[in-house]
């Protein structure tokens, strides 16, 4: 069975060490956001072989209660930017209420 729903997309991922990350888009299934109140990109992980499927990444889950883009741990924005800023992947779409 197959769950279909509409997430917010994620448009664009700069943090091409990521294993999901081919052409700087995201091919998750879905990436989750955040640990309290750091935006950061839960599903990261830093691989030199990177995934071959097409599909793109929207945002499952979202745990930063403070950003204005979440209601009830799920993001509410149109769809979201990951870069790198410093070790860590985040969430530029990120915006504190």
């Amino acid at each position: 069975m197959r769950v279909v729903c509409e997430i917010p997309q994620v448009k664009q991922c700069k943090v091409s060490e990521c294993g999901y990350n081919r052409d700087k888009a995201c091919h998750a299934l879905a990436i989750t956001v955040g640990e309290s109140d750091n935006p950061k990109c839960g599903t990261f992980f830093k691989s030199d072989t990177h995934t071959s499927t097409e599909q793109l990444a929207g945002v499952g889950s979202c745990k930063v209660s403070s950003c204005f883009h979440n209601a009830d741990f799920e993001c509410h924005a149109d769809g979201i930017t990951v870069e790198r800023n410093g070790g860590t992947a985040l969430c530029m779409t990120y915006r504190r209420r």
